[in-house]
């Protein structure tokens, strides 16, 4: 008959302490249940365990610390456990079973707000620090009011739709940017753990049946940008002008070459031809498809060369850290000039809704791919062909048929016409007189 080990009492387990001659831990048999064992740790930090057999293989199950366990409790939990064994239960793996649903149920309960922080941390971090808190700014503003404080498992396509309910439609570019922002999180919840099932931000077979497509709203809302009005633009250039940072160039190329916002950030060196003074857009990234040929304007030249440019980085505008320019950076260059024309009119008692460059239609704000529709009015007042101001815009013109017999781009006439434009920018015939920096003035 195997010896029973002597039974401690609640003073023996108090007192009792690590030799102090070695620098493993030190066991005690604790008695009353076969295979308690008091453990001590060098350090005196005391728990229980219980070694006992489990499908033919010796085992240590930890029954918790002392004293926050004492030890009526420890043979309790003993007992319980040697029970779960003649069961056929193990107690180690029931219990690892048990933190890993508590682990994932803890997972699932993950905020979208939250979620949101991790996901620009983990695939944004190669960005500008402006680039991500543009990201944030967006679903903060738009996403967070409706499914911040939703957990990402219980999210679901009705979430999604009324959190870009309002922006999809008025403004189509943040939405469509936002709903790609709303689709990265919810996939890298579903790969780390925090959510199951198909990712309600999906477009296609998912939002596509409930939202307009982008082509159909952008198709709705054409011309409809808020433009400076054509009276206001030469004031508009001697404010844009003062203006310091790689977006207030952008916006100002942008405007010089009457171009898209897209067209300009991706922009690369290898595009232009300072001896002809042409910047050749390939088909690759232009919304038509087919390669768009900008004659520069000797001030577009200008401020061309007047650029720096980063080693290893291919980019006219880049960003910061030699990424592409955000399109958040050029909207900001306009934002800023917008607010800080209100500012002088509260200052000096003019009427805020009045003041800076606000569209003569809307009277809202204009913004850059407004600065288009800008040159579209003025083409018109000046007498240019609509063709040419078409093509100037990249525009489809004309039928099929049409456009299969045509050879030229009109690209001599074009250059005239955009040059007289940045002449019009420049206030040569609107009886503005402006003092311009040495190599800028066309």
């Amino acid at each position: 008959m195997p010896k029973r080990a002597k039974e401690l009492g609640p003073l023996d387990v108090k007192r009792a302490s690590h030799p102090g001659t070695h620098d493993r831990n030190f066991w005690i048999q604790a008695g009353g249940v076969s295979g308690l064992i008091l453990q001590i740790t060098p350090n005196d930090a005391k728990s229980w365990l219980l070694r006992t057999m489990v499908g033919g293989k010796r085992r240590a199950v930890g029954l918790g610390p002392y004293p926050e366990i004492g030890l009526a409790e420890a043979r309790d939990l003993a007992r319980a456990a040697k029970a779960k064994v003649r069961d056929g239960v193990d107690p180690v793996e029931e219990r690892r079973a048990a933190r890993a649903a508590l682990a994932a149920a803890t997972a699932r309960n993950l905020l979208f707000s939250d979620a949101a922080d991790k996901w620009i941390a983990a695939k944004l971090s190669e960005r500008p620090e402006k680039s991500r808190k543009a990201v944030k700014s967006t679903l903060e503003r738009y996403a967070f009011p409706e499914i911040g404080q939703m957990t990402v498992q219980a999210i679901e396509v009705h979430d999604i739709a009324r959190a870009l309910k309002d922006v999809w439609t008025d403004k189509p570019d943040t939405g469509q940017k936002l709903r790609t922002y709303l689709e990265g999180v919810l996939s890298w919840a579903t790969v780390a753990g925090h959510r199951k099932g198909d990712n309600p931000a999906r477009w296609k077979g998912n939002l596509k049946e409930l939202l307009p497509a982008p082509s159909v709203v952008e198709k709705g809302r054409s011309g409809n940008f808020p433009a400076v009005a054509i009276r206001d633009l030469p004031a508009f250039w001697v404010d844009l002008q003062k203006r310091e940072g790689m977006g207030a160039m952008a916006l100002r190329f942008a405007a010089l070459c009457v171009s898209r916002s897209g067209e300009v950030r991706g922009a690369v060196w290898p595009e232009i031809d300072f001896n002809g003074a042409l910047w050749v857009i390939p088909k690759e990234r232009m919304k038509m498809g087919r390669e768009h040929r900008v004659p520069l304007s000797p001030a577009a030249v200008s401020l061309l060369r007047s650029l720096p440019r980063m080693e290893g980085v291919p980019y006219i505008f880049p960003a910061a850290q030699g990424g592409m320019l955000s399109d958040m950076s050029i909207s900001a260059v306009m934002r800023r000039m917008q607010s800080d024309a209100e500012a002088t009119a509260k200052a000096t008692g003019q009427p805020i809704e009045q003041a800076g460059w606000r569209d003569p239609r809307s009277g809202k704000p204009a913004v850059p791919h407004g600065l288009r529709s800008s040159f579209r009015d003025w083409a018109a007042e000046r007498g240019y062909e609509r063709d040419m101001a078409e093509i100037s815009l990249a525009h489809t013109v004309g039928s099929v048929v049409e456009r299969a017999y045509r050879r030229s781009d009109m690209i001599e006439r074009r250059r005239a016409m955009m040059q007289a434009w940045s002449g019009f920018l420049h206030g040569d015939d609107a009886g503005v007189v402006v003092a311009f920096p040495a190599g800028v003035r066309s």
